[in-house]
């Protein structure tokens, strides 16, 4: 069984923080990386707010198995981590990170899914560049960004924000960010909202 060792809040704010790259990536795999230059901050208008239920989906991953947001209901909270494109800098970055935090994530009864637009294909090669992650990767290729747009994040060029959505138990979205698409987002919000849903 894998070891973890938790970290202060205000040392993983830190780590989480640091520019790329952060967590040191085989220099092969930083040299296939794609960069699309700086883009549009935002290009999206949100279709759901803090307190609405949030919308269902069902999407392959990379294990094999389809994945309904709503199967999770009355077990588990759901951050939901939408990233643009597999491949580009700080996507490749911003999972990986998540791994220092799998032992908060498992305090919270929260499960972390990861979901761009690529195929699975790509996905697979990806993440298995990126190493070891723990939580479900998912494809919302087709229909093409489906979830991504029910939720208001897909962008004019058919990529998404970089947003993360923190859904409790009952299904109801209990936190949004939709930054800067060029930077990892900041995760104190999200440690926070968990610490609330978890209080209640």
């Amino acid at each position: 069984m894998k070891k973890h060792y938790l970290l202060p809040v205000t040392v993983l704010t830190i780590l989480l923080c640091l520019p790329s790259p952060s967590l040191a990536l085989s220099d092969v795999f930083t040299d296939s990386i794609y960069d699309p230059g700086r883009m549009k901050p935002t290009d999206s208008t949100l279709k759901v707010a803090v307190g609405d239920e949030a919308p269902d989906f069902e999407l392959p991953s990379l294990a094999g198995n389809a994945i309904r947001l709503s199967s999770f209901r009355g077990e588990k909270n759901v951050v939901i981590s939408f990233v643009p494109a597999a491949w580009t800098p700080v996507c490749s970055d911003q999972w990986p990170g998540y791994n220092i935090m799998e032992d908060i994530f498992a305090t919270h009864n929260t499960l972390l899914l990861g979901i761009t637009v690529d195929n699975l294909p790509t996905l697979y090669a990806w993440t298995q560049e990126m190493g070891d992650l723990w939580f479900p990767v998912l494809s919302d290729f087709w229909p093409h960004g489906a979830a991504a747009d029910a939720f208001g994040v897909l962008r004019a060029d058919g990529v998404t924000e970089r947003a993360l959505f923190l859904i409790d138990r009952q299904g109801i979205i209990r936190y949004i960010h939709v930054g800067d698409i060029n930077i990892r987002p900041p995760l104190d919000g999200l440690l926070d909202a968990m610490k609330t849903i978890t209080r209640n």
